[in-house]
């Protein structure tokens, strides 16, 4: 993949309010223009702990110069009060401690946002719709605990499909060696006939955790389909803000599943997609980390690949879409 030469295309300073690191950016191509929503995380430059998140709105015409909206999307009361909706129960306001790492997907011209949310019961997965991105319809919170959900952009069966990373620590060798799993949806409020895709002792260049990425792209050969690969290295300290050091490099791996049934695997590619070299990846708040969270194919063949970079920026890749599938070997 070629990295921009504008990279990153969005960074804290493009933000018109408190921002520190803007990352982890869903994108979509919708009625003539690029619409993202990012992550900010806003607080002192340096240090780890931050006074609080929030999601933001950026547009473009071009997929690389963005404006970014004079206000976060929603307030946390908001989000609560919603969710306290949602879920029909009396949670004290508190319960829904923030929402992040949002996730864009258009299914039948309408906008569906995935994200995390950090609750008093552990990190559940929500699923919310909106129009106008004034106002959001929110549909659904998964069990704890489980994230990095994202939407195909076409239905199987009638059904919705989304790929989503459990995370459980018991009964597991390793801790930290959680896997992909897909679920599907009659209306994007109950979710069931969950099963596994993929783990990460099925990944060459992964010895720890992986998780969706980007929504997956479709091909004549099926969904073309990015992942994100940890390799944790304990005696390799990398550049940080963390005190107690960092040790985790994030790539970027490809997949290919099957264009009916999206749990099945039928190729990848053996090395990472995109590996975190540029000072933009290598140095930041979590140094040597690239996320892909948004995948565009543009009618000439043309992919354009949205990352967090260092989780502290957005960053682009592009590379047509033959070039992709050409370094998918059989699973």
């Amino acid at each position: 993949m070629q990295r921009h030469s504008q990279n990153p295309v969005l960074t804290a300073r493009q933000v018109p309010y408190p921002a520190t690191l803007v990352f982890n950016a869903g994108v979509v191509y919708h009625d003539g223009r690029y619409v993202m929503v990012f992550r900010n995380d806003y607080g002192r430059d340096g240090d780890p702990q931050f006074d609080g998140t929030n999601i933001g709105l950026a547009i473009s015409r071009d997929g690389v110069n963005w404006t970014v909206e004079p206000q976060p999307l929603f307030a946390l009361e908001d989000v609560q009060a919603a969710f306290r909706d949602v879920l029909r129960h009396r949670y004290p306001a508190n319960w829904v401690r923030r929402i992040y790492d949002p996730r864009l997907t258009v299914i039948d011209g309408r906008i569906y946002m995935c994200f995390a949310i950090d609750t008093g019961h552990g990190i559940s997965g929500g699923v919310a719709t909106t129009e106008d991105f004034k106002t959001f319809q929110w549909l659904s919170v998964s069990a704890p605990d489980s994230r990095n959900m994202v939407l195909f952009p076409r239905k199987f069966g009638g059904k919705y499909v989304r790929l989503e990373r459990p995370f459980p620590v018991y009964m597991r060798e390793d801790p930290e060696a959680f896997p992909i799993w897909c679920g599907e949806s009659p209306d994007l409020v109950h979710w069931g006939h969950h099963r596994p895709v993929l783990g990460p002792d099925e990944v060459p260049f992964a010895n720890s955790k992986i998780g969706p990425a980007a929504p997956p792209i479709e091909t004549e050969r099926g969904w073309l389909t990015s992942f994100h690969a940890v390799y944790k290295d304990p005696n390799l300290r990398l550049e940080g803000w963390e005190p107690q050091g960092w040790f985790k490099t994030y790539h970027s791996g490809l997949m290919l599943l099957d264009k009916d049934d999206p749990s099945k695997v039928i190729g990848m590619a053996r090395e990472p997609l995109i590996m975190p070299e540029a000072d933009y990846e290598v140095n930041g708040f979590r140094g040597s980390v690239i996320f892909p969270c948004g995948m565009i194919l543009e009618p000439g063949g043309e992919v354009k690949l949205y990352y967090g970079a260092a989780d502290t920026s957005v960053a682009l890749a592009t590379a047509h879409v033959d070039d992709l599938l050409a370094r998918i070997e059989p699973f």
